[in-house]
């Protein structure tokens, strides 16, 4: 096992959505999140490769309302699930997940700056991935990355994801055409890891 690599024992399921290691807690957000929250999405650096350029606190209240966690997995919905501090409860970053449909899911991964480079998101994104293959039994997991995001690569492959395309000026982003990598992980490979 690598070092990066979250052992199974040290995840426990909680209550879905929420797990628990030694070093943080993937729990469903919650109001006082949000204030840290907005304020990371507006670090140029986060916002640089995703969908918003500002992020306001009322986008995060919106994303709040709008997400039913009592009806967690639903194929079609996207999820935003906090990376919190076990002790504290501050957050620390988070995961998106989105569910495609009753065996696949995609999944994304934003960290504060002051967490950054520390395997956070690497660590998380295992613990994720366990409770997606072990408990949820799904089959497939995806993530999509702008070919330019190094951190985000370096955490995939971190995390065992394998590349299984390179599409090319597939996206109109912030006014340019970009390409973009798809990374993937199977069940079976997860079970090998």
């Amino acid at each position: 096992m690598s070092k990066n690599t979250l052992p199974k024992s040290v995840i426990a399921k909680i209550s879905a959505p929420s797990l628990l290691s030694e070093r943080f807690v993937i729990r469903r957000f919650i109001t006082s999140d949000l204030v840290v929250f907005s304020e990371y999405r507006n670090v140029v650096d986060i916002a640089k490769y995703q969908s918003w350029t500002a992020y306001s606190l009322d986008d995060a209240k919106q994303l709040l309302a709008q997400t039913d966690y009592t009806d967690f997995a639903v194929p079609g919905n996207w999820y935003q699930l906090a990376i919190a501090d076990p002790l504290t409860d501050q957050i620390l970053g988070d995961l998106a997940v989105h569910f495609i449909d009753e065996r696949q899911v995609e999944v994304g991964f934003t960290v504060a700056p002051q967490h950054q480079n520390q395997g956070l998101a690497t660590q998380a994104l295992q613990g994720l991935l366990e409770y997606l293959f072990t408990e949820l039994r799904l089959h497939r997991v995806i993530a999509i990355t702008d070919c330019l995001n190094k951190a985000s690569i370096a955490v995939l492959e971190k995390a065992n994801f394998r590349q299984e395309g390179h599409f090319k000026q597939n996206v109109m982003f912030k006014g340019k055409w970009g390409d973009e990598y798809l990374y993937a992980m199977l069940a079976s490979e997860f079970s090998q890891c």
